[in-house]
C-alpha cells in the first residue's frame, strides 16, 4: 500500500534539481529570524518548498491525499519530462508543448503565495458577491413564480467539485423568511479552485504559442517558490504580477533551467525557439521571477540577486510565519467538516 503523501511539495523536486550545485540547490530566504542567518544555504530539494498538509483533503471524516496525487500524476509527471527534452535540447512534439502549458498551469494556481493571494481577495470580496447571488436567484425564482411558470433548475455541480459551501433557511425577529450562504475561505476552498482551474478553465485559456528563451551569456535564470509568472503592463506603464491570460501585451513566463525560459506575450508571435534574449530582456525577466518570489529563491549564479531583492530580517515576523503553517492541519481540519461538499 502507498504511504500517505503528507509532506507537498509545491514546487517539484524534480524541477529544482536543474539548479542543483553538487547535489544541492543553493536557496536564498527572504524572511529570515536574525542577521547571522546564512544568505545563501545549499539544501537538499527535498527540504525545500514543501509543506505539510498543504494539499490534504477531509473527506468525510479521513483525511486523503488524491489532490497531491493527481498534481503529480497529471501535471507533473508528463510535464517533467518535456522540461527534461528542453534542457537536453530534444526535438519537442504538440504533446511536449502542450505538457509544458499544463505544468505551468498547475505552477500558477498551487504555490502558497498564490493561496494567500486567493484568499485574501476572496475574503474582500466574497461576501457581497454571495448577497448579490443570492438576491439574484430569489428574484428570480419569485418572477418565475408570479408568472406561473416552473423556474430552471440551477445547473448542477461538475461531480469532482468539492465546494465548502453551506446554504440554510433564516428567519428574522419578525419571522421573514431568507437564505444564508456561507463558504469557507481556506484550505478546502483553495483546493477546489485548483480544481476547477485545472480541470475546467484550463480548457478555456487562449491556446497561445509558447516559445523556449535562452539566457545570454555570462546571465542565468534564477527561480523561486513561485515561479510562474504573469506580468501585465497597466495603462500607466505600471507592471502588475497579476496580468490576464487573454490580455494583450501581458507576459507568461517561467523558468525551466538557468538556461532555459518557457515564455508567450499575448497578442505578439513568439521568437523562435533557442532565441537568446538580450542583456536588458534578462534583466528585466530577472527581477520579475525575483519579485514574484515568495520566501525563497534558487540560483546557480548569486551575483546581484541579494540587491535586486533585499531579504526583510524579523523575527517576530519570521515566528508567525512558522507557527502559522505549523497549526495549519489542525486549524484548516477542524472547520472543514462543517461545510460538506456541494
Amino acid at each position: 500500500m502507498e504511504s500517505f503523501k503528507k509532506d507537498n511539495h509545491y514546487v517539484p523536486q524534480a524541477y529544482l534539481r536543474h539548479w542543483m550545485i553538487q547535489g544541492k540547490v543553493l536557496a536564498y530566504r527572504l524572511l529570515v529570524p536574525h542577521e547571522k542567518s546564512a544568505i545563501w544555504k545549499p539544501l537538499s530539494t527535498k527540504s525545500v518548498a514543501v509543506l505539510r498538509h498543504l494539499y490534504t483533503r477531509l473527506s468525510g471524516s479521513e483525511e486523503t491525499d488524491e489532490v497531491e496525487r493527481w498534481l503529480e500524476r497529471d501535471f507533473e509527471g508528463p510535464g517533467l519530462a518535456s522540461i527534461d527534452k528542453v534542457v537536453s535540447e530534444s526535438q519537442l512534439t504538440r504533446e511536449d508543448w502542450n505538457n509544458l502549458f499544463r505544468f505551468a498551469v498547475a505552477q500558477s494556481v498551487r504555490t502558497p503565495a498564490q493561496m494567500q493571494s486567493f484568499i485574501k481577495r476572496h475574503t474582500e470580496t466574497l461576501e457581497a458577491f454571495l448577497s448579490e447571488t443570492i438576491e439574484w436567484s430569489v428574484g428570480q425564482i419569485e418572477a418565475a413564480s408570479a408568472a406561473g411558470v416552473q423556474p430552471e433548475p440551477p445547473p448542477v455541480l461538475d461531480p469532482y467539485s468539492k465546494l465548502p459551501l453551506k446554504i440554510q433557511r433564516l428567519k428574522n425577529e419578525h419571522g421573514e423568511e431568507g437564505i444564508q450562504a456561507e463558504i469557507l475561505v481556506g484550505r478546502k476552498f483553495w483546493l477546489w479552485q485548483i480544481e476547477h482551474v485545472l480541470k475546467s478553465t484550463i480548457n478555456r485559456l487562449p491556446n497561445h504559442r509558447w516559445t523556449i528563451l535562452h539566457a545570454p551569456p555570462g546571465v542565468t535564470w534564477p527561480t523561486s517558490d513561485n515561479p510562474f509568472m504573469r506580468v501585465g503592463i497597466g495603462a500607466n506603464g505600471a507592471l502588475s504580477l497579476e496580468g490576464g491570460w487573454d490580455v494583450p501585451g501581458t507576459m507568461l513566463f517561467m523558468p525551466l533551467s538557468p538556461k532555459h525560459l518557457l515564455f508567450t506575450c499575448v497578442g505578439s508571435p513568439p521568437p523562435r525557439r533557442g532565441t537568446t534574449s538580450s542583456l536588458a530582456q534578462a534583466a528585466f525577466f530577472r527581477t520579475m521571477i525575483l519579485t514574484g518570489a515568495h520566501h525563497y529563491v534558487f540560483a546557480t549564479d548569486t551575483r546581484d540577486i541579494e540587491e535586486y531583492r533585499p531579504r526583510t530580517v524579523c523575527p517576530e515576523q519570521f515566528k508567525a510565519v512558522r507557527k502559522h503553517w505549523a497549526e495549519w492541519h489542525e486549524t484548516q481540519s477542524r472547520e472543514e467538516p462543517n461545510y460538506p461538499d456541494m
